[in-house]
């Protein structure tokens, strides 16, 4: 078949994708099925062999993504029961004092949302900003700003949630230096998108706490909250953790003993299994919760991840029947004699599927799948397929609105009208991911 053939194949594909998402509102995980079977039919793979791709990539996908993500939303779990994400905005708070409150927030909204899903954290937390913008009776922008784009951004942004996990995990890199790019750009990100665009709006839109809102009250005293430093503890295990298996690849040689523990320990499934069973033991039986109400709790982390690991798995599926149709090696061979950087073209890809139909994860999952099969023939390797995730996050989050379903989140709890919700969270997210993308470039120019 001709290059140009391919190509229109692949675009065609795209096309159908955003049509049965938008067009016939049909879920993102049948359509990502559909438009794989379309791509092995139409560039000619035997049926039987597209059957057994599609087989191939839902099971290593999901093989490495679903025990990640399932875990992860535990640990968010038991964060959330604990009264440890409270625990950390009051010390955050305190310490950062009053007059710079809004980035004692974004830094809250920023731990918080890498262990917990943007949602959950979004509502556990909402209420401390309506406590503090009744009390001062500042705009309630000038708080909920900071929070958000720190949720966003981290969440986003850095393993191990289920965003960046898929990506990476699609693409092939190494999770230690995913974590330190994902790092290195979400806090930016968050500053740029954060206290210094709430400061700004907040001066330019006064909103008061919605009627309809009632404010929850926390009534646990200090002493009943998990501590500070045990939170920070469990939280940065997994990621020291996965960091330090990439530390000690990169600077030891293969058979050091050193290497070889941290290889085990810093593998994202001990790791992470490591850290659900001393959230489970710190903040749960050790405060006083029961084995059956930590069972509990875990279990009711895992109901809504079920989606996340589907579509996720989906996009697995999409890349495989890319690389098995050789499509991949035209795409490769066309990229690397192309001025377009894998960097760049990732970024506009995610940043285009993610404004056209919505959802973070679909424009992630999609853009992964396709960046994954392209690159595999450049033999891309370490720091370069790190920034490549980033990339492919940061533009997953671009410019949320209508379509979003976080875009009525924010509408609803902060009270606005469609016009001020675009002013403000879309504007915030279009910060975010630009933010994000320009750190990525200027690594870019560091690492490659």
């Amino acid at each position: 078949m001709s290059e140009f053939y391919l190509i229109s194949a692949v675009a065609a594909a795209i096309t159908l994708l955003l049509f049965l998402i938008m067009t016939l509102k049909l879920h993102a995980f049948v359509a990502l099925f559909l438009v794989s079977l379309f791509v092995g039919v139409a560039t000619g793979m035997p049926l039987d062999s597209i059957l057994f791709s599609m087989q191939k990539g839902m099971g290593e996908t999901l093989g490495f993504v679903a025990v990640i993500v399932g875990l992860g939303a535990m640990f968010g779990q038991m964060l959330d029961a604990s009264g440890g994400a409270e625990r950390l905005s009051r010390t955050l708070i305190r310490t950062f004092g009053e007059k710079r409150v809004s980035w004692a927030l974004a830094f809250t909204g920023f731990v918080v949302g890498i262990p917990v899903f943007f949602d959950v954290g979004f509502i556990l937390l909402i209420p401390i900003v309506y406590r503090l913008a009744k009390k001062s009776g500042r705009s309630l922008l000038f708080y909920a700003l900071p929070l958000f784009a720190g949720l966003s951004a981290a969440h986003s942004l850095i393993p191990p949630t289920p965003g960046p996990i898929a990506v990476a995990h699609l693409i092939g890199a190494d999770l230690g230096w995913v974590i330190l790019f994902g790092l290195a750009a979400g806090i930016p990100a968050m500053i740029v998108s954060g206290p210094l665009f709430g400061s700004y709006m907040a001066g330019k839109i006064h909103v008061s706490v919605p009627d309809y809102m009632a404010i929850p009250d926390r009534s646990e005293e200090e002493e009943e909250l998990p501590g500070f430093g045990l939170l920070v503890f469990i939280i940065a295990v997994p990621l020291l953790l996965m960091l330090m298996n990439t530390t000690t690849a990169a600077f030891l040689a293969e058979g050091n003993v050193l290497r070889t523990f941290f290889a085990f320990a810093g593998h994202p499934f001990t790791a992470m299994i490591m850290a659900v069973l001393l959230v489970f033991y710190f903040l749960g039986i050790r405060r006083g919760y029961s084995r059956q109400d930590v069972r509990t709790i875990a279990g009711r982390a895992i109901q809504p991840t079920g989606m996340i690991m589907l579509v996720t798995g989906a996009g697995g599926v999409f890349k495989q029947v890319l690389v098995d149709s050789d499509l991949n090696l035209v795409l490769g061979e066309l990229l690397s004699s192309s001025a377009v950087p894998p960097l760049v073209l990732g970024y506009v890809l995610s940043a285009s599927i993610r404004v056209l139909q919505g959802s973070a994860t679909v424009a992630m999952a999609t853009s992964a799948g396709f960046m994954a099969s392209i690159i595999e023939p450049m033999a891309l390797s370490g720091p370069a397929l790190a920034l490549l995730v980033i990339s492919i996050s940061a533009g997953g989050i671009m410019a949320s609105h209508v379509n979003d379903s976080g875009f009525w989140l924010v509408n609803r709890y902060l009270g606005l009208d469609v016009k001020d919700t675009l002013k403000t969270w879309t504007v915030l997210e279009i910060a975010n991911s630009l933010t994000a993308f320009a750190v990525v470039l200027i690594l870019s120019f560091v690492f490659l």
